[in-house]
């Protein structure tokens, strides 16, 4: 009993940590922000129940295309080719997306791709062997040897599992997170259900993460935001792992759904994903 009202009172401090920190104006804004993605969302939701993002197969033809979609197949045929499969968080789908989906076309990306779990989901582990199971079917059907992930929230962190633990960095050249707990987050303290609690800090999921993963080349970056409600403390959205090629990228005054619809946000997912061969820094910069 002792150590469950110590991790309650753990999360709520925490959280009212997040609370006395979250009253500035531009953290105000971006809160006004979140409320209007979230009006905006709520909207679109019941569309994701009922149906599947379309998969948009490769298209490698220039016609019909406009300036940015005919640069990105001009300059690198093979960044433009190759798939992306967007992943959601928990209690979410494929709507969460819609704003991302439209700027990765508009510029070029011709293969994306939906990813979706069941909110009654259980556990990371074989949520994230389905992934995998998925992406070989999407590189067997495009002929592509590799793909990018996004993952938004518990999403990257399937992601992030199937390219450490099972293999997947053969396939994912690029994993994009964010707001995910890849450190944990106290607020999962609060809940007792089994998927919320292998995102806990001390649960054996995240020791597992932490375990040594000699020679993968997968290119992670992790956007993490100083307001996300959801994260707490925020910073535990990074990732941390001296065998990861990790690029950890601070946003300001963003809440935790709105990340998949920030401008800047989508704007350097796109620049980098463009760039296959391109390096990044061990710490991205500030995001505004």
């Amino acid at each position: 009993m002792g150590n469950w009202q110590d991790d309650v009172r753990g999360a709520l401090d925490g959280l009212a940590y997040g609370a006395r920190s979250a009253l500035s104006p531009s953290v105000l804004h971006g809160a006004a922000v979140e409320l209007g993605w979230l009006t905006t969302h709520l909207a679109m939701y019941p569309l994701g129940l009922v149906s599947r993002a379309p998969a948009r197969p490769a298209r490698l033809s220039l016609a019909g295309l406009g300036p940015a979609q005919r640069g990105l197949l001009v300059s690198d045929v093979r960044a433009a080719g190759t798939p992306i499969l967007l992943a959601h968080g928990i209690i979410d789908n494929h709507t969460v997306f819609a704003l991302m989906r439209r700027h990765l076309v508009r510029h070029g990306f011709g293969s994306i791709h939906t990813f979706s779990y069941s909110p009654l989901t259980l556990d990371v582990r074989r949520t994230a062997e389905r992934m995998g199971r998925e992406i070989e079917a999407i590189c067997e059907a495009s002929g592509s040897d590799q793909i990018h992930v996004i993952g938004h929230s518990l999403g990257g962190l399937i992601a992030r599992y199937y390219v450490q633990r099972l293999g997947g960095d053969a396939r994912v050249h690029t994993c994009v997170t964010l707001g995910t707990p890849h450190q944990g987050t106290m607020a999962a303290k609060l809940l007792p259900w089994p998927l919320v609690k292998q995102v806990r800090p001390d649960s054996d999921l995240l020791a597992e993460l932490d375990e040594p993963a000699p020679g993968c080349e997968t290119r992670f970056l992790a956007f993490y935001s100083d307001v996300d409600q959801l994260i707490v403390p925020q910073r535990r959205a990074r990732i941390r792992h001296p065998d990861l090629q990790a690029t950890n990228i601070r946003v300001h005054g963003v809440g935790h759904l709105s990340l998949p619809f920030h401008g800047d946000v989508v704007h350097r997912i796109t620049g980098v994903l463009a760039q296959l061969d391109a390096s990044t820094p061990d710490e991205g910069p500030r995001t505004a």
